[in-house]
């Protein structure tokens, strides 16, 4: 593979030809390249990279080596306040560029282009610093913007706005739409932009007794990210309240409401959720990324024989599958992974959901209605008069809805259903708690599967390292071998030096076999049905989950952390 860093560079060649010293094109396409970035008015390196004909890293390496300027990784490189402050979100956006450090009189900064003269000259008259370019590649330098120029002290800024009498702002002032900037109307917006760019899945305004305290929870952890001036609160919750289609006179009922926004180019969903408390109403904003309702089921952390029993499991023309786990362990994700994987055109696919949190195209999908005595039995109910193939009902939750799913699962129908249980065994014995009998359970049920989600290593600062002997003794026990060292993150910007970024699904797989349906009916315990299953070649969620550690997916404090409560 060609090495670019070993091309020679005296300060006088220009990028093209150091791209072909290092054989990354041939002089023929870049004398194409250079006449057509002329005619679209692009840089050469950015037209070479939009028509895929050199990679980004590349490119900034080349400038690096053409300029004789240092290229500085942004996904390590600490970007310091005081560094930010000196130039504004709008400026770095718009010349592709960030500054990362303050040394003495100079300005580090890392740019996309560092040859724009205009750029740094109105940087050093901004500033008022000595300019120290650094080359970056683009994405990079994006994401980095992004990341750290949190909109704080923007809030800050729109909250010192606030008359001391916030709480009598006029409705008219908070009205729908992000269009009348006031500064209630922008705070809103600025928490918002904040939390999507943050990937949280969860705004918590919580209202105590002097403050009013915000929190984000990001890949499954509350991190309080703000605390503003209790003044705000009431015009801020009514703010959202009338975003949400809520009742900003009703207080100290419970109210629901969702909404949509767009947020950088992003249409993001939020579903609203009110309750009173001790010092006020309180508010949480889930945060809905509608690119879940296209995930596949390969993308949600399925050791491959697992998801081949799963699937399998899908393919069966009626009978029921349930997925269970507690809150917040991904139960939906999978189920709406599931439906991607089903016919929609040649099957009538039909939800019943509390509440619908992604949309579907060809799926028709039907919200519970308290009011309307639209439950997830009734609906079920109803459903079944709508000829339908598959039917996927919200959540199993009391003995009715269980009842009528498994009665829609023996009447040709494929069935679908979250269900709260500790493991794959527990499943069964929480049917049996809800009053279905052993003999419907052994009829109806495809299979189960129970899940949790653990945190992934950061890709950008994993490193081997040694393993304390608690998270050690937990491998051993598991895999059977002594782990020298394993995976973990060091810490670095793209993950907020937690050393972990996203999530994945850890699960334990369980179809019913005759053997485990005989011992269903004969009233087996649970020891001896996991046995059974295990003998029959299901992976235990413990060993699944060290496996992943094994591989250098996630770690095992999360392992402990998340699954080792079950037995």
């Amino acid at each position: 593979m060609p090495d670019i860093a070993s091309a020679s560079a005296p300060p006088t060649k220009k990028l093209g030809e150091i791209l072909v010293d290092a054989g990354l094109i041939t002089t023929k396409q870049l004398g194409k390249a250079v006449e057509e970035s002329r005619q679209q008015q692009k840089r050469l390196g950015d037209y070479l990279q939009d028509e895929g004909m050199v990679a980004a890293e590349d490119v900034a390496l080349a400038l690096s080596l053409q300029l004789n300027l240092p290229i500085i990784d942004l996904t390590r490189q600490q970007v310091q306040p005081e560094a930010l402050a000196l130039v504004p979100e709008e400026y770095a956006r718009q010349h592709d560029l960030i500054p990362v450090d303050v040394t003495g009189d100079s300005l580090v900064v890392v740019m996309a282009d560092p040859l724009n003269m205009h750029a740094l000259e109105d940087l050093r008259a901004r500033a008022r610093k000595i300019i120290q370019p650094a080359v970056g590649i683009p994405s990079d330098i994006r994401e980095a913007i992004n990341r750290n120029y949190v909109g704080w002290n923007e809030i800050e800024r729109q909250i010192s706005m606030v008359a001391p009498r916030a709480a009598e702002v006029a409705v008219e002032e908070i009205g729908p739409g992000f269009t009348a900037q006031t500064p209630i109307v922008r705070t809103a917006e600025l928490l918002i932009a904040q939390a999507v760019r943050d990937r949280a899945s969860d705004i918590h305004l919580e209202p105590k007794e002097t403050r009013l305290r915000v929190r984000y929870r990001i890949d499954g952890f509350l991190h309080e990210v703000q605390t503003l001036p209790l003044s705000v609160h009431p015009a801020l919750i009514s703010r959202l309240k009338v975003l949400a289609g809520m009742n900003i006179a009703e207080r100290r009922r419970p109210q629901d409401g969702q909404f949509s926004v767009s947020v950088e180019g992003k249409d993001v969903d939020f579903r609203v959720a009110t309750s009173d408390s001790a010092h006020g109403e309180m508010m949480v904003l889930r945060v809905l990324d509608k690119s879940l309702s296209l995930i596949a089921l390969k993308e949600l952390g399925f050791l491959p024989e697992a998801l081949e029993h799963y699937t399998q499991m899908l393919r069966k023309p009626f009978g029921m599958v349930l997925v269970g786990g507690p809150t917040g362990s991904g139960k939906t994700t999978t189920l709406y992974a599931s439906l991607n994987q089903l016919d929609r055109k040649g099957r009538n696919i039909v939800t019943i959901e509390d509440p619908i949190e992604y949309h579907f195209e060809d799926i028709n999908q039907i919200q519970v209605n308290a009011l309307a005595n639209i439950t997830f039995a009734s609906g079920l109910r109803s459903i079944m008069r709508l000829d339908p193939d598959v039917i996927l009902v919200g959540e199993v939750r009391d003995g009715e809805t269980a009842a009528m799913a498994t009665q829609a699962s023996l009447t040709g129908h494929l069935v679908l259903s979250s269900i709260h249980a500790n493991d794959a065994v527990g499943i069964l014995f929480r049917l049996i708690d809800l009053g279905v009998e052993p003999f419907l359970i052994s009829s109806a049920l495809v299979g189960v599967i129970s899940q949790r989600l653990v945190r992934r290593v950061c890709s950008h600062c994993r490193e081997l390292a040694d393993v304390p002997a608690e998270e050690a003794s937990a491998y051993e026990e598991e895999l059977g071998e002594k782990p020298e060292k394993l995976y973990y993150g060091s810490g670095c910007n793209f993950c907020a030096n937690t050393g972990y970024a996203g999530r994945t699904g850890v699960y334990e797989v369980m179809a019913l076999s005759e053997e485990i349906r005989r011992l269903l009916l004969k009233g087996a315990g649970s020891a001896d049905i996991k046995a059974q299953a295990l003998s029959e070649g299901m992976v235990a969620m413990r060993r699944s989950a060290m496996l992943k550690v094994q591989q250098g997916v996630t770690t095992p404090h999360e392992v402990i952390r998340n699954v080792y409560s079950i037995m």
